[in-house]
This record gives C-alpha cells, sequence and structure tokens, in this order.
C-alpha cells in the first residue's frame, strides 16, 4: 500500500510545488487528502465493496478489558451496579462508513469466536425478550472510541478495523521505536487514490490561481 509520505509526495510533484511552499505544507495536503478519501470510502461502503478487501483492514491482536458500569455502556435501563466489559483504552481513530466506524470484525484473541455489532438500545431490547434466553450469540456496540461487550467475560479482545489514526501503541514492543507518520500507510484502496488525488489537485489548482494581491476587482481571478 501507499504510504502516506508517498500519498502526499504525489500530489506535491503533480502541482510543480516545492516542498518549502508554506501554503503547501505536508499537513496541508494530508487533511486535503483525508477529506475526500472519507467521502469516497463512505460511497464505497455504502455499495458493499470494502468488507472483502482484505488488504484495506489491519488487525490489533490484543485489546484488553476491563469492568465497567452498563449505565456508561449507554444501556438505559439496566439498573446501576452490574458491570459490562470495555476496552481499556480508546481504540486508535476508525474510518467511519455510511453507518459508523467501518469495523470488520471483533472476535477473541485466537479468532476463534466473532462478536456480533448491535447498539446498547438494540441490546437492551433484546434481553427484555422472551425468546433471548436461547440466543447464544456474543455481542458488541462501539461508542465513544471504545467498544463494549455485554455478556463476555474476557480478558481481551482482536479487533479489524480500517484505522485512521495511528495504531503504534498497540502493536510496538515496549522498547521499539513507532514509525515516523510519514512512513505509516495511507489506509485507503489503491483503486480510489486517482480519484482522491484529482479532487485535491483541483482544490489546490483553484486556490493558487487566485492572486493575493494587485489584482483588478472587476478581473476574472480564475481562468
Amino acid at each position: 500500500m501507499t504510504t502516506i509520505g508517498e500519498a502526499i509526495s504525489r500530489v506535491r510533484n503533480t502541482l510543480k510545488a516545492v516542498k518549502e511552499d508554506t501554503f503547501l505544507t505536508d499537513r496541508t495536503i494530508y487533511f486535503s487528502l483525508l477529506k475526500y478519501g472519507k467521502t469516497l470510502l463512505k460511497r464505497e461502503d455504502n455499495q458493499n465493496r470494502l468488507m472483502k478487501m482484505s488488504s484495506l483492514f489491519h488487525a490489533l491482536p490484543y485489546i484488553e478489558l476491563i469492568d465497567v458500569d452498563r449505565i456508561e455502556a449507554g444501556c438505559t435501563g439496566i439498573s446501576s451496579g452490574c458491570n459490562i466489559k470495555r476496552t481499556a483504552t480508546k481504540l486508535p481513530t476508525i474510518f467511519d462508513g455510511m453507518f459508523g466506524p467501518i469495523i470488520r470484525t471483533v472476535s477473541s484473541i485466537d479468532g476463534t469466536i466473532e462478536l456480533f455489532r448491535t447498539e446498547p438500545g438494540t441490546y437492551v431490547s433484546m434481553v427484555r425478550t422472551t425468546t433471548y434466553k436461547y440466543n447464544k450469540r456474543i455481542y458488541f456496540w462501539y461508542l465513544d472510541g471504545y467498544l463494549y461487550l455485554p455478556n463476555v467475560d474476557w480478558d481481551a479482545i482482536k479487533v479489524e478495523a480500517i484505522y485512521e489514526g495511528d495504531t503504534g501503541e498497540f502493536m510496538c514492543e515496549p522498547n521499539d521505536a513507532c514509525s515516523l507518520k510519514q512512513d505509516q500507510q495511507f489506509a485507503l484502496p489503491e483503486y480510489l487514490f486517482s480519484e482522491i488525488e484529482q479532487f485535491v489537485i483541483k482544490e489546490f489548482s483553484l486556490t493558487m490561481s487566485i492572486p493575493t494581491n494587485g489584482q483588478d476587482d472587476n478581473q476574472n481571478a480564475i481562468r
């Protein structure tokens, strides 16, 4: 996959901009790439094209779980004092699809037991049904950067998703240095990059065409 640094360089080279240009910083280009990338990623998710593309997803193999109060987990209607499992720390930022964060699988750390996605209100309604006692599924939901698991007693889980944020703290050994931002993968489909690049280049080309001073107000500045 393309790294963030390579993606930025492609745009910069196309625009024939030098790195010292104070307007076109690496950060400016990267945020523009993300802006259009997120829009196109939602489109692809809505068309069910992402889940089969394994190369887009990155698995965090060991996410520690802790006990928290069910009220914190958004379970309105379930008595406080009962505990539920939650990831100990917030997950790295995950790209959003049409229906929330793009999470492919949440499972036991050995991958043999897969959990099913739900919402707090849906789960509360589910457990109140008379047939729930026959339900053997294990559920999770995403809320404010955390995953909540109402019916497991595990120490950790594995989470596979399309991460926007740095996953270094979840992957690096204590004495290892995590990679630089520029060396991290640009976690968007390769086949979308040309389209993303076109939007970014068009945006900057128009901006760079507007003079900062000395232009006749009656003259069209964009040609």
